[in-house]
Protein backbone atom coordinates (compact mmCIF):
# COMPACT_ATOMS: atom_id res chain seq x y z
CA UNK A 1 0.00 0.00 0.00
CA UNK A 2 1.30 3.46 -0.88
CA UNK A 3 1.37 5.78 2.12
CA UNK A 4 0.78 8.75 -0.13
CA UNK A 5 -2.31 7.31 -1.78
CA UNK A 6 -5.56 9.24 -1.63
CA UNK A 7 -7.19 6.50 0.42
CA UNK A 8 -4.48 6.63 3.09
CA UNK A 9 -4.44 10.43 3.20
CA UNK A 10 -8.22 10.48 3.59
CA UNK A 11 -7.98 8.02 6.48
CA UNK A 12 -5.37 10.20 8.20
CA UNK A 13 -7.48 13.33 7.81
CA UNK A 14 -10.56 11.51 9.10
CA UNK A 15 -8.76 10.29 12.22
CA UNK A 16 -7.27 13.74 12.85
CA UNK A 17 -10.74 15.22 12.66
CA UNK A 18 -12.05 12.65 15.15
CA UNK A 19 -9.20 13.50 17.53
CA UNK A 20 -9.93 17.22 17.33
CA UNK A 21 -13.64 16.65 17.91
CA UNK A 22 -13.03 14.35 20.90
CA UNK A 23 -10.56 16.81 22.41
CA UNK A 24 -13.06 19.63 22.08
CA UNK A 25 -15.88 17.58 23.58
CA UNK A 26 -13.63 16.73 26.53
CA UNK A 27 -12.77 20.40 27.03
CA UNK A 28 -16.45 21.38 26.89
CA UNK A 29 -17.13 18.84 29.65
CA UNK A 30 -14.36 20.31 31.81
CA UNK A 31 -15.58 23.84 31.06
CA UNK A 32 -19.05 22.91 32.32
CA UNK A 33 -17.56 21.60 35.59
CA UNK A 34 -15.53 24.79 35.91
CA UNK A 35 -18.63 26.97 35.54
CA UNK A 36 -20.53 24.83 38.05
CA UNK A 37 -17.67 25.29 40.50
CA UNK A 38 -17.43 29.04 39.96
CA UNK A 39 -21.20 29.36 40.36
CA UNK A 40 -21.08 27.31 43.58
CA UNK A 41 -18.28 29.44 45.02
CA UNK A 42 -20.17 32.58 43.98
CA UNK A 43 -23.25 31.41 45.87
CA UNK A 44 -21.15 30.85 49.01
CA UNK A 45 -19.69 34.35 48.70
CA UNK A 46 -23.10 35.92 48.17
CA UNK A 47 -24.53 34.07 51.16
CA UNK A 48 -21.88 35.76 53.33
CA UNK A 49 -21.67 39.16 51.63
CA UNK A 50 -22.49 40.87 54.94
CA UNK A 51 -18.97 39.93 56.07
CA UNK A 52 -17.59 42.55 53.72
CA UNK A 53 -14.69 42.60 51.28
CA UNK A 54 -12.26 41.10 53.79
CA UNK A 55 -14.10 37.80 53.46
CA UNK A 56 -13.23 37.56 49.76
CA UNK A 57 -9.65 38.63 50.42
CA UNK A 58 -9.22 35.99 53.12
CA UNK A 59 -10.92 33.38 50.97
CA UNK A 60 -8.57 34.06 48.07
CA UNK A 61 -5.58 33.79 50.41
CA UNK A 62 -6.77 30.50 51.93
CA UNK A 63 -7.44 28.93 48.52
CA UNK A 64 -3.97 30.08 47.43
CA UNK A 65 -2.44 28.12 50.31
CA UNK A 66 -4.05 24.87 49.15
CA UNK A 67 -3.60 25.61 45.45
CA UNK A 68 -0.41 27.72 45.17
CA UNK A 69 -0.17 27.36 41.38
CA UNK A 70 -3.78 28.28 40.70
CA UNK A 71 -4.49 31.80 39.43
CA UNK A 72 -8.24 31.53 38.87
CA UNK A 73 -9.15 32.24 42.49
CA UNK A 74 -7.90 35.80 42.78
CA UNK A 75 -9.95 38.43 44.60
CA UNK A 76 -10.99 39.87 41.23
CA UNK A 77 -12.13 36.52 39.87
CA UNK A 78 -13.92 35.59 43.09
CA UNK A 79 -15.91 38.80 42.75
CA UNK A 80 -16.83 37.78 39.20
CA UNK A 81 -17.97 34.40 40.56
CA UNK A 82 -20.26 36.19 42.99
CA UNK A 83 -21.59 38.38 40.18
CA UNK A 84 -22.08 35.30 37.99
CA UNK A 85 -24.06 33.48 40.70
CA UNK A 86 -26.17 36.58 41.37
CA UNK A 87 -26.92 37.02 37.65
CA UNK A 88 -28.01 33.38 37.25
CA UNK A 89 -29.42 32.27 40.63
CA UNK A 90 -30.17 28.64 41.42
CA UNK A 91 -29.40 25.52 39.40
CA UNK A 92 -31.38 26.62 36.36
CA UNK A 93 -28.40 28.38 34.84
CA UNK A 94 -27.00 25.02 33.64
CA UNK A 95 -29.82 24.94 31.09
CA UNK A 96 -28.87 28.38 29.78
CA UNK A 97 -26.40 28.96 26.92
CA UNK A 98 -24.08 30.78 29.36
CA UNK A 99 -23.26 27.35 30.83
CA UNK A 100 -21.84 26.26 27.48
CA UNK A 101 -19.41 29.09 26.75
CA UNK A 102 -15.95 29.80 28.26
CA UNK A 103 -15.54 31.77 31.47
CA UNK A 104 -13.83 34.66 29.69
CA UNK A 105 -16.88 35.10 27.47
CA UNK A 106 -19.13 35.10 30.54
CA UNK A 107 -16.98 37.76 32.18
CA UNK A 108 -17.30 39.90 29.06
CA UNK A 109 -21.09 39.51 29.13
CA UNK A 110 -21.19 40.48 32.80
CA UNK A 111 -18.98 43.51 32.18
CA UNK A 112 -20.70 44.77 29.05
CA UNK A 113 -24.38 43.99 29.58
CA UNK A 114 -26.91 44.40 32.38
CA UNK A 115 -30.01 43.17 30.59
CA UNK A 116 -30.55 39.43 31.09
CA UNK A 117 -32.41 38.88 27.81
CA UNK A 118 -29.67 40.59 25.83
CA UNK A 119 -26.95 38.67 27.68
CA UNK A 120 -28.60 35.33 26.90
CA UNK A 121 -29.11 36.37 23.27
CA UNK A 122 -25.40 36.98 22.85
CA UNK A 123 -24.59 33.71 24.64
CA UNK A 124 -26.72 31.86 22.09
CA UNK A 125 -24.97 33.65 19.24
CA UNK A 126 -21.55 32.71 20.69
CA UNK A 127 -22.49 29.01 20.67
CA UNK A 128 -24.16 29.15 17.26
CA UNK A 129 -21.41 31.08 15.48
CA UNK A 130 -18.27 30.10 17.39
CA UNK A 131 -17.32 33.70 18.24
CA UNK A 132 -14.05 34.42 19.99
CA UNK A 133 -14.11 36.78 22.98
CA UNK A 134 -12.82 39.68 20.86
CA UNK A 135 -15.51 39.11 18.25
CA UNK A 136 -18.14 39.02 20.99
CA UNK A 137 -16.98 42.34 22.42
CA UNK A 138 -16.97 43.89 18.93
CA UNK A 139 -20.51 42.65 18.27
CA UNK A 140 -21.75 44.06 21.59
CA UNK A 141 -20.08 47.42 21.05
CA UNK A 142 -21.44 47.61 17.50
CA UNK A 143 -24.99 47.03 18.80
CA UNK A 144 -25.70 43.77 16.99
CA UNK A 145 -28.51 42.87 19.40
CA UNK A 146 -30.29 46.16 18.86
CA UNK A 147 -29.94 45.79 15.08
CA UNK A 148 -31.15 42.21 14.83
CA UNK A 149 -33.40 41.28 17.73
CA UNK A 150 -36.40 43.22 16.44
CA UNK A 151 -35.98 41.75 12.96
CA UNK A 152 -35.76 38.09 13.83
CA UNK A 153 -37.60 35.51 15.86
CA UNK A 154 -34.97 33.96 18.12
CA UNK A 155 -35.36 30.20 18.01
CA UNK A 156 -34.74 27.91 20.96
CA UNK A 157 -31.06 27.36 21.62
CA UNK A 158 -29.81 24.36 19.67
CA UNK A 159 -27.48 22.31 21.83
CA UNK A 160 -24.68 21.58 19.41
CA UNK A 161 -20.93 22.02 19.39
CA UNK A 162 -19.29 24.48 17.03
CA UNK A 163 -16.74 23.24 14.57
CA UNK A 164 -13.48 22.14 16.26
CA UNK A 165 -11.74 24.63 13.95
CA UNK A 166 -13.88 27.61 15.02
CA UNK A 167 -12.49 30.51 17.05
CA UNK A 168 -14.67 29.53 20.02
CA UNK A 169 -13.37 25.96 19.93
CA UNK A 170 -9.78 27.19 19.78
CA UNK A 171 -10.27 29.60 22.67
CA UNK A 172 -12.05 26.98 24.77
CA UNK A 173 -9.25 24.49 24.19
CA UNK A 174 -6.71 27.14 25.26
CA UNK A 175 -8.77 28.77 28.03
CA UNK A 176 -6.33 29.50 30.90
CA UNK A 177 -9.15 29.03 33.41
CA UNK A 178 -9.59 25.45 32.19
CA UNK A 179 -5.92 24.65 32.74
CA UNK A 180 -5.96 26.54 36.03
CA UNK A 181 -8.94 24.44 37.14
CA UNK A 182 -7.48 21.14 35.92
CA UNK A 183 -3.66 21.36 36.01
CA UNK A 184 -3.00 18.38 33.71
CA UNK A 185 -2.38 19.86 30.28
CA UNK A 186 -0.72 16.84 28.67
CA UNK A 187 -3.56 14.33 28.69
CA UNK A 188 -7.18 15.24 28.07
CA UNK A 189 -8.30 11.87 29.45
CA UNK A 190 -6.54 12.62 32.71
CA UNK A 191 -8.40 15.92 32.86
CA UNK A 192 -11.74 14.15 32.82
CA UNK A 193 -10.65 11.53 35.35
CA UNK A 194 -9.40 14.20 37.74
CA UNK A 195 -12.15 16.79 37.39
CA UNK A 196 -14.54 15.34 39.98
CA UNK A 197 -12.03 15.09 42.80
CA UNK A 198 -10.66 18.57 42.15
CA UNK A 199 -14.16 20.04 42.16
CA UNK A 200 -14.93 18.48 45.56
CA UNK A 201 -11.55 19.45 46.99
CA UNK A 202 -11.84 23.12 46.04
CA UNK A 203 -15.46 23.39 47.22
CA UNK A 204 -14.36 21.75 50.50
CA UNK A 205 -11.66 24.43 50.86
CA UNK A 206 -14.30 27.14 50.44
CA UNK A 207 -16.57 25.50 53.00
CA UNK A 208 -13.77 25.09 55.54
CA UNK A 209 -12.79 28.74 55.11
CA UNK A 210 -16.40 29.78 55.72
CA UNK A 211 -16.74 27.53 58.76
CA UNK A 212 -13.59 28.99 60.34
CA UNK A 213 -15.27 32.40 60.29
CA UNK A 214 -18.59 31.32 61.73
Amino acid sequence: MLMNSNEYLNIVESIKQEIRTAQYRATVSVNRELLLLYHSIGEVINAHKTWGSKFIENLAADIKISFPDATGYSVRNLKYMAKFAAAYPGDGFVQQPVAQIPWGHNVALLDKLSDMEERLWYARKIAENGWSRNVLIHQIESGLYQRQVLAEKVSNFENRLPSPQSELATQTMKDPYIFDFIPFKEDMVVLLVKEGSDHNHIVHTVQVSVQRRL
